[in-house]
């Protein structure tokens, strides 16, 4: 089935979402009403009936609750589907809502491995629709501002790279019976905390080539890690480390890039905005203004630009080989802890167990 045809400005999207929880009423529900000229939420999805009531209550009028998803597919046909649920889910609710001609924008991680990305792809060319995953960090003024520096040279070469994701979870975070477990998350901290803050490094930086890491479990009684570490080497030359903890009580989210004519640092928590990120010219070198406006990163920023592209009938940013790239980085981390070898881009393919599993079924970290 093929993606239907753009529709008119006096034509809104039909929208759907997936999942009533936090991240769907904090932020999903927020986004869609700030483009409420371009997209109308008709319906939401729910397996808890109280939830899904409670939901409907606070984004109003006109719309349908259902407690299934294909029922809510075969009765509502939406053009877009936000998915908000927990990370086993993703991968078929996001085949579904492709099959039905849905675009569709995720939570992270779109999916549990490579394999089931590819999946994943095989239905985008199937149907002409497209898949996103939310990696929102992208998509503030800071944020492409900074790409566009670093891109276009005016930065000069990248060298050296900081990627810190140190935050704290405590025991009563993982007793929420599908975190720490493969099956059910992915990874620890590497799949469902850091990912954000590396994807944007890869946005910034560009391909990576090789990765050599380590994983731990140092606290938390967890299947996957608490802690994990990485050095990188990027196409461009660029060496990066990578942390991603739950283990840190002092919380920051931070990226540092010393390019030849300045270094470039952004240092939040949860989202950024441009006082976030601060330029050190080198000795010499002049200043770098600011970007023209101020737009944080959030859900509402990447809904924008998927409808953007919609509009344009083009591949949405955040799908397709840039998402894949991202979840190759996080298979290849793990590859490299586990088996304590150098991961190089592009080795994972079917055949490799790292390839259907990020832990490998290497015998220390797969399920017991």
């Amino acid at each position: 089935m093929q993606s239907r045809s753009t529709p008119t400005p006096t034509s809104p999207l039909r929208a759907a979402v997936v999942g009533t929880g936090a991240i769907v009423s904090g932020s999903h529900l927020p986004a869609l009403r700030a483009h409420a000229d371009r997209v109308e939420l008709v319906a939401a999805v729910d397996v808890d009936g109280t939830r899904l009531a409670e939901f409907q209550k606070l984004a109003g009028d006109g719309v349908t609750g259902y407690q299934d998803l294909t029922a809510m597919l075969e009765a509502e046909r939406p053009d877009l589907v936000l998915i908000g649920t927990p990370p086993a889910l993703h991968q078929q609710q996001t085949l579904a809502a492709l099959k039905s001609g849905a675009w569709a924008l995720c939570e992270k991680p779109l999916t549990l491995s490579l394999a089931e990305y590819d999946e994943l792809a095989a239905a985008e060319e199937a149907t002409g629709a497209y898949a996103s995953v939310v990696f929102q960090h992208r998509y503030g003024s800071g944020a492409v501002h900074a790409r566009d520096l670093i891109r276009s040279g005016t930065l000069g070469t990248p060298r050296v790279a900081h990627c810190q994701t140190t935050w704290h979870r405590d025991a009563a975070y993982f007793a929420v019976p599908w975190r720490g477990r493969w099956a059910s998350e992915g990874g620890g901290p590497t799949m469902g905390h850091g990912i954000h803050q590396y994807d944007l490094l890869l946005h910034l930086l560009g391909d990576w080539t090789e990765i050599r890491a380590m994983a731990a479990r140092l606290v938390h009684d967890t299947e996957s890690e608490d802690v994990s570490t990485a050095l990188v080497r990027f196409d461009n030359g660029a060496l990066a480390t990578v942390v991603n903890s739950v283990l840190s009580p002092d919380e920051v989210s931070r990226i540092r890039i010393d390019c030849d004519r300045a270094t470039v640092e952004l240092t939040h928590l949860y989202g950024h905005s441009n006082t976030d990120w601060t330029y050190t010219p080198a000795p010499g070198a002049t200043s770098i203004p600011p970007p023209a406006t101020d737009t944080p990163s959030s859900h509402t920023a990447q809904l924008g630009a998927l409808l953007d592209a919609h509009d344009q009938g083009v591949r949405p940013p955040g799908s397709g080989p840039e998402a894949r790239r991202t979840l190759e980085f996080a298979a290849a981390l793990y590859k490299s802890a586990f088996t304590g070898e150098t991961v190089r881009a592009g080795e994972i393919a079917p055949g490799d167990p790292y390839y259907s599993a990020m832990h490998g079924n290497h015998p220390e970290w797969s399920p017991k």
